[in-house]
């Protein structure tokens, strides 16, 4: 299956977080401690703590840092309690926005998120508004010079739901959330270590927009990720490469 060119976005993406990994890092904590406190601190038997603990160390988050917020979220060491809130939204040219926060205080939160949107031209939008229009799956992600065959049948052996092949020659291993940390540990075993992957929520229909409004799109996620409340942003276009080149520099 094709699909658009995915690499140089992910890199243009990860040039922008750089910039930010401070912001990244205290993300990376919270989603750690709302997961061993939902399931417990043993990684073998939680599977949402182990994606969130080797999301933060590919992110290159201390160990220490790592260790102390599984403790802090098993209840072992005192700390902030933070809950899980959606949001769902429309943005520039119409996009749909969907926003998860992590917050310990829930009115701060949506202050903060309701003024990025009307900053951007955008509006928040009741529960539900958008969120038909998404799917929760895992990606994993292999740079172009992979070898196609290669990595369609370790994944397909292993469970996944689909390879997609893009425009760059980059290619995509998508899986069910729940199957998500099977198949990675499957593919990595196989000597296939993706070079990045995530659970992430991915759009049934993408919107193609002109540089302008991409631009305006990713002016938007850059607003809402100032808040340290904001895990995760997902919307439902395909961005340029040349907007991604005009935000990163």
């Amino acid at each position: 299956m094709a699909g658009h060119s995915k690499w140089a976005n992910i890199q243009h993406r990860k040039k922008a977080q750089d910039a930010k990994r401070g912001k990244l890092f205290t993300r990376l904590i919270k989603e750690i401690v709302v997961a061993a406190k939902a399931g417990g601190s043993d990684l073998d038997a939680n599977a949402s703590l182990r994606t969130a603990v080797d999301k933060a160390k590919s992110q290159s988050v201390p160990k220490d840092a790592i260790e102390r917020a599984v403790k802090r979220g098993a209840g072992e060491l005192d700390g902030s309690d933070y809950e899980e809130i959606r949001y769902e939204g429309y943005g520039p040219a119409g996009v749909a926005f969907i926003v998860d926060c992590l917050s310990d205080n829930r009115n701060r939160t949506v202050a903060e998120v309701r003024h990025a949107f009307t900053k951007a031209g955008g509006n928040l939008g009741q529960s539900g508004s958008v969120a038909y229009l998404f799917d929760s799956v895992g990606v994993l992600l292999y740079s172009p010079d992979h070898d196609e065959d290669q990595i369609m049948e370790a994944a397909l052996e292993a469970g996944a739901e689909d390879v997609i092949v893009a425009d760059d020659g980059s290619i995509e291993v998508l899986t069910t959330a729940e199957e998500y940390v099977a198949v990675k540990q499957a593919m990595t075993e196989a000597g296939l270590e993706p070079e990045d992957s995530d659970l992430t929520m991915r759009a049934s229909v993408n919107a193609e927009l002109d540089l302008d409004n991409a631009g305006k799109v990713l002016r938007l996620v850059d607003l809402l990720e100032t808040s340290d409340d904001v895990q995760d942003v997902y919307y439902n276009a395909e961005i340029p490469e040349q907007a991604y080149e005009a935000e990163t520099g």
